[in-house]
């Protein structure tokens, strides 16, 4: 049997038909100034040459292992989890660009951290959106802003239900910063990123470094795009953490709000009304909030329709 050499870290990256993004984003891997690294690319049954495209790659430190059946993003996920030897976990986006450092910087970042930080993470440069979520070719937004950051010494846990601190693309964790390889709900459609940042929350710290270490592309096949997937994976956080959420009620409305808007979106205000009334028994104040939003998004749809005519 292979004895495989145990590395710094495991960069953990899942595939699914993209091909034509895969190459650079290994490339910004294995360009890494930290190259104590294995990248282990999960293909998700890929109908588009991915295999051939990344067994065409002549470097070691490359692994690639196909799913025998289509489960997702984050059951993909757990697959490289399975078959990471690192000291750090790490994931790449098949469409994204890690910045030169990216690596080093986070490592130099979690050594000087107390034991206790099990996650290091920063910003990204977004392509294909602006601040005020309009989508397009050209526009380009930073994310997290800078109020939005999570305080090191603050109440991590609130933070977390009410925004998601943690793009998985832009993270470094300690192998052993949770418990068990299988960190995400392999039945999640979307935001399986979050309802792990609010488990890991509760049994360490995270550490929102300002700098940004990403280059993201919105795409049209985007998950941050698909209202119905970002929906459906709110509604399971709100059921999984139902019992947690009685201590934070306007961390809860947020959610509901969220909720409310992407139904609202999708075409289906009646059922949306329920979520939205909810929010606001939990916070009332969070109506100034919902409505802003609203006026936002449809203020961006006649801009769009100006520009488009």
């Amino acid at each position: 049997m292979e004895r495989r050499r145990v590395v710094k870290v495991s960069v953990i990256l899942p595939t699914y038909n993209r091909s034509a993004s895969l190459l650079a984003a290994m490339n910004s891997v294995l360009t890494q100034s930290e190259g104590d690294l294995e990248l282990i690319v999960v293909d998700d049954c890929s109908t588009d040459g991915t295999e051939s495209l990344v067994q065409g790659i002549a470097d070691p430190r490359v692994r690639f292992v196909r799913r025998q059946q289509n489960g997702g993003a984050a059951a993909a996920r757990n697959t490289g989890l399975a078959l990471a030897m690192g000291q750090f976990i790490a994931f790449q986006d098949s469409d994204d660009l890690w910045l030169p450092g990216k690596l080093l910087r986070q490592l130099q970042l979690m050594s000087s951290l107390p034991e206790d930080v099990g996650a290091v993470t920063g910003g990204k440069i977004l392509y294909g959106r602006d601040d005020t979520y309009r989508y397009g070719a050209g526009l380009v937004a930073y994310a997290p802003k800078h109020r939005d950051r999570i305080a090191l010494d603050g109440n991590q846990l609130a933070a977390a239900l009410k925004r998601n601190p943690i793009s998985l693309q832009n993270t470094l964790f300690r192998a052993d910063c949770y418990t068990g390889r299988e960190w995400f709900d392999p039945l999640a459609t979307g935001n399986e990123d979050w309802d792990f940042s609010i488990r890991l929350v509760q049994r360490t710290r995270i550490y929102e470094d300002a700098e940004p270490v990403v280059l993201s592309f919105i795409s049209p096949d985007s998950i941050s795009r698909n209202t119905r997937k970002t929906c459906m994976g709110l509604v399971r956080i709100l059921r999984k953490n139902r019992v947690l959420l009685e201590r934070f009620k306007r961390e809860r409305s947020a959610i509901e709000l969220g909720i409310a808007r992407s139904l609202h979106r999708m075409g289906k205000p009646r059922l949306g009304r329920g979520f939205f009334l909810r929010g606001l028994r939990d916070d009332p104040r969070a109506a100034f909030g919902f409505i802003e939003a609203v006026v936002r998004r449809l203020r961006n749809a006649v801009n769009k329709v100006r520009a488009d005519g």
